[in-house]
């Protein structure tokens, strides 16, 4: 199924793609030129999120392809989850973006685009910000039965204190937690609140306080830039830091006065420059 909807001379046509295991992946594609594919982080789809605007800003120079991860948005939630099956709903959208693509992840989704890019051939080059690690304890430690609490928590069908649950573990201020749960984006949270337990397995282990694992992704080889925020706090940083340390082929970058809520207009270009650069 296809829709075609032109705004200020930019085509944008929404499809969708058909995982492996039959799961219907929504996805939009818009601009022209080498094929660029968005990954967005926890909680976050083509309708409430980052992807859009950097969509558009990356536009003139590319053709972006935005969409809804499993259990989001207008994308299915076949059951039982497992990363791989994410990694499998990335592998169709790169098919139908011709199957060559460049890569770009945030939070969560750098996690699942760095995972993709270890198992999946047809990436070009690899763009990473803000993957949420913890690599010692100065910074919040995600606990051994996190995982195990959230799915208990959706189990019972309590997407408000799932939400709370992973709000103060990334570090929100409780005035802050109050103020959002009076605020009608409270209400678009918890629709996808059920999908947090999926990006904590995506995460697997690296928030655990110890440093990463250097084995876990030397099958991506690709030319990757680690970026991160110059307002972030320094465990985040030092995560980032220590990612790129050890991926076979790749930079690191800080965006002066960014934040892990990253604007679309301060990374768009720093993602052409690093993306035509490793043009094939």
């Amino acid at each position: 199924m296809t829709s075609t909807d032109k705004t200020d001379k930019t085509t944008t046509t929404t499809a969708t793609a058909i995982s492996k295991d039959g799961t219907v992946i929504a996805y939009e594609r818009t601009g022209s030129g080498p094929a660029v594919i968005l990954v967005d982080g926890a909680l976050c789809y083509r309708g409430s999120g980052p992807a859009r605007p950097l969509a558009a800003a990356l536009a003139g120079h590319f053709t972006v392809y935005t969409y809804d991860r499993r259990g989001r948005g207008e994308s299915g939630n076949t059951l039982p989850y497992a990363v791989d099956r994410e990694v499998e709903d990335l592998a169709a959208v790169l098919e139908a973006a011709g199957g060559t693509a460049h890569l770009y992840g945030i939070s969560s989704g750098a996690a699942l685009s760095l995972e993709a890019a270890n198992v999946l051939s047809g990436f070009v080059s690899l763009a990473l910000y803000e993957f949420p690690t913890a690599v010692d304890s100065s910074g919040p430690v995600r606990p051994a039965d996190y995982i195990p609490t959230m799915d208990a928590l959706i189990a019972a069908d309590k997407r408000g204190a799932t939400l709370k649950m992973f709000m103060r573990t990334v570090g929100v201020p409780t005035p802050v937690l109050l103020v959002m749960q009076l605020l009608p984006v409270w209400s678009k949270l918890k629709r996808v609140a059920h999908t947090l337990p999926y990006d904590m397995r995506v995460l697997g282990d690296t928030g655990s306080g110890r440093p990463l694992p250097t084995d876990r992704w030397t099958s991506a080889t690709l030319p990757t830039l680690a970026m991160d925020g110059g307002k972030s706090p320094q465990s985040m940083r030092d995560g980032m830091r220590q990612l790129a340390d050890i991926l076979p082929d790749s930079d690191y970058r800080t965006l002066p006065g960014q934040t892990h809520m990253l604007k679309p207009d301060a990374v768009a270009p720093v993602l052409t420059e690093f993306f035509q650069s490793h043009q094939r």
